[in-house]
């Protein structure tokens, strides 16, 4: 400790006379009042570190600073935390905003605090590009701490949920930036682990403050609903109490009224005025154990018919955050659909508290459907995510896909249930048994019936998935899968393929490249290689031979500056010109990474081809008759003498200028016999256009010129075809 920090012995251990704690103080201590006495003295302790520790620091109110982490703390002890965590809340800003340290919390608190308290500080301020990106990068550092610590992000949620009650201190454009982080991230987490108290109300005050008069408008209309809805709810609570009793179950019948967030939302989702939101009220049934959940269902049923599409069991299939309830809707009395929730006492404290309600933070509950459990799983998978996407947006954009609470439960062949986010596909269903699985995956049984990997799942669904050793994910998968998993691992074995084929086509560039100064990578001394690779800054070899595949470095250039130094030897010929019918780089149409093919000749297999080496896009492939040909032959070094391999893969664009005469069904008739010949067409236009004949461009797929050519005879054979060109 630097003679510049104070010791925390240095601070006063305890304020001696009671009458002096400040109310704020007071208020938390009741709240803590279930903790032992000599714990609530290390609460106090906390304080009276932190009150001085943050002394002469105001908020944006004029407030003391210290208010602020008890307030926080409060929000904790309201939950029965524990007292590890209620010190780490009250000085959770210490670290950065004062001169005390990790070791000295440590020292004074246990390294456990101390370890709360650092997972729980702001980053320091790193230059990002802009507010979002800083943003998505806090927020990732923030679920690597929760890895380490579930009761991380339990302080990071009461730290928000106490700036949101006091946001009136900000400017109005804070407020609007601050409140849709809450609604977009903070509630969504809240509601992922489980905690719905917290979230009801982040939900509310992040509705407030982004759209203050939708909600006051909102909050009006439900205080002032017509009095034949509340008599029909009394009528309704009346018969429920009455037969459950006869039914001799011990219960809690709660009346509860939806928020106006989730009220705004089902307004916005469904596209409905509010009257047309009948649901608004709704009751809650707490019974001791789970048959008794069962019969209190047949008992509500029994009052009331059941509207059958809105049942939900998820005692029997438990949400993604550990929550269980039966859910049903009735019709009322007055024609207005009445939702009743029924769980068990531990059920409703786990509902309102997720994983605060349970303590071991560090092994994950109690079995495999505990909150704890659950949420320990939920953000491990998070940090395998983050390891393999590209940057803190794409992360932050993969997560906000899995926060969000609408999911389908699906089954595995062997019974297992996978719960995924709403409009999964077989694909996504793939990739949550395992990434190496939805690498290899080919097709899909969905309840025994074959579909493609596209097919959106529905729950309660069987689903199988079929793979093949040789394939591999498509760039087209991006389009339809919706999970966080899914997308990142597609990604992640996308780039994997293309450096692949960068790798393997840039070392038979360079190998050509030295083979004519008359020597070869082989012969090139290990020391001169990595001198090289060191004064270029490449890690590898594979990267610097990625990174002339994607025309990044020149291979003539790379192999005069390996060869150019071979003891003994005299130097190799420059390359003026390659000679573009000899020692050709063969490819097959795979290496979509590296290769592309010129939208102005559009070649196809079977072409006379020669390549164009181009920084940042590899080489591309164009046709030896394409006009823009004699242009490239100005840049000598950059050709690429290419040809087709025996063995070609895939579909290739090309184009077809097709004279009809000009009269109803000419179009159909030519489209339907490009299908017959078993090509796609991805576009149609029209060149010209008069009474009697219509000039169409159709840009069709074809495998190569064979298939293009039967394509062409095909078009011919129609009465109302003039003449068809390859363009």
């Amino acid at each position: 400790m630097t003679p510049a920090e104070p010791a925390l012995q240095s601070y006063p251990v305890s304020v001696h006379d009671e009458a002096d704690l400040p109310d704020y103080v007071r208020e938390f201590e009741q709240s803590a009042a279930y903790l032992p006495e000599a714990q609530r003295a290390l609460l106090r302790r906390a304080w009276a570190i932190g009150a001085a520790a943050h002394a002469g620091q105001t908020r944006k109110s004029g407030e003391p600073y210290i208010t602020h982490p008890v307030a926080v703390a409060k929000v904790l002890a309201d939950q029965g935390l524990d007292v590890e965590t209620l010190i780490a809340a009250i000085l959770h800003d210490t670290i950065e905003d004062t001169p005390l340290t990790r070791e000295g919390l440590a020292t004074e608190f246990g390294e456990t605090v101390a370890e709360l308290v650092d997972g729980v500080t702001k980053l320091d301020k790193l230059q990002f590009r802009d507010r979002q990106e800083a943003a998505a990068e806090s927020f990732r550092k923030m679920l690597l701490a929760m890895a380490r610590d579930l009761r991380v992000i339990l302080i990071k949620l009461a730290d928000r949920l106490h700036n949101m009650r006091t946001l009136g201190a900000q400017s109005a454009e804070a407020r609007e930036r601050i409140a849709l982080e809450t609604l977009e991230i903070y509630a969504p987490i809240a509601q992922r682990l489980g905690m719905n108290l917290i979230k009801a109300e982040l939900q509310d005050l992040g509705f407030r403050a982004l759209h203050p008069w939708r909600h006051a408008v909102i909050e009006k209309r439900i205080r002032t609903q017509p009095v034949v809805r509340r008599e029909s709810l009394v009528q309704i609570e009346a018969q429920l109490a009455q037969r459950l009793t006869k039914e001799k179950l011990l219960h809690r019948l709660i009346s509860r009224v939806k928020s106006p967030w989730s009220i705004y939302t089902k307004m916005r989702a469904e596209h409905k005025s509010f009257t047309q939101v009948m649901d608004v009220f709704g009751f809650r049934v707490v019974v001791r154990s789970v048959p008794d959940c069962y019969h209190a269902l047949g008992v509500v049923h029994a009052a009331y018919k059941p509207l059958d599409s809105r049942f939900r069991d998820f005692i029997a299939i438990p949400k993604a955050n550990g929550y269980q309830s039966l859910h049903t809707v009735l019709f009322g009395p007055y024609g207005s659909p009445v939702e009743v929730q029924i769980r068990t006492e531990e059920m409703d404290l786990i509902a309102e508290r997720g994983i605060a309600a349970h303590w071991s933070y560090k092994h994950g509950g109690e079995g495999p459907n505990s909150a704890q459990s659950r949420a320990h799983s939920w953000i491990a998978s998070l940090v395998e995510s983050q390891r393999s996407t590209g940057s803190s947006l794409e992360f932050l954009e993969n997560v906000k896909v899995d926060l969000f609470p609408d999911e389908v439960y699906l089954f595995t062949p062997k019974g297992d249930i996978l719960s995924l986010p709403r409009n999964s596909t077989a694909l996504d269903f793939a990739y949550a048994v395992h990434t190496d699985v939805g690498n290899r995956a080919v097709a899909a049984r969905v309840d025994s019936k074959l579909v493609p990997l596209r097919t959106k799942l529905a729950s309660g669904q069987r689903v199988e998935i079929i793979t093949a050793k040789s394939s591999t994910p498509k760039p087209q998968w991006l389009e339809f899968v919706v999970s966080g998993k899914a997308r990142t691992s597609i990604r992640q074995q996308l780039k994997q393929l293309e450096h692949e084929d960068a790798v393997q086509l840039g070392h038979r560039m360079l190998d050509r490249a030295l083979e004519a100064l008359e020597t070869s990578l082989d012969r090139v001394p290990a020391l001169r290689l990595e001198t090289y690779l060191s004064d270029s800054r490449y890690p590898r070899l594979e990267a610097l031979l990625a990174d002339i595949a994607l025309g990044n470095r020149m291979p003539n250039q790379v192999a005069l500056a390996l060869a150019r130094e071979t003891p003994g030897k005299p130097r190799g010929r420059a390359i003026d010109r390659p000679r573009l019918t000899e020692d050709k780089i063969l490819i097959t149409g795979a290496e979509r990474g590296v290769i592309s093919f010129a939208n102005c000749c559009l070649p196809l297999p079977g072409d006379e081809i020669m390549g164009y080496h181009t920084a940042g896009k590899g080489i591309v492939v164009h046709r030896m008759d394409c006009p823009n040909v004699a242009d490239y032959r100005k840049s000598p070094d950059r050709w690429v003498p290419i040809g087709w391999d025996r063995q070609v893969s895939g579909d290739f664009s090309a184009a077809l200028r097709i004279e009809v005469d000009n009269r109803p069904g000419a179009l159909a008739q030519v489209a339907a016999a490009i299908a017959e010949a078993e090509s796609n067409i991805d576009r149609v236009e029209y060149l010209e256009r008069d009474s009697n004949i219509a000039v169409m461009r159709f840009s069709i797929e074809v495998g190569d010129r064979r298939h293009l050519a039967d394509v062409m005879r095909k078009v011919r054979r129609l009465n109302v075809v003039l003449g068809v060109q390859r363009m």
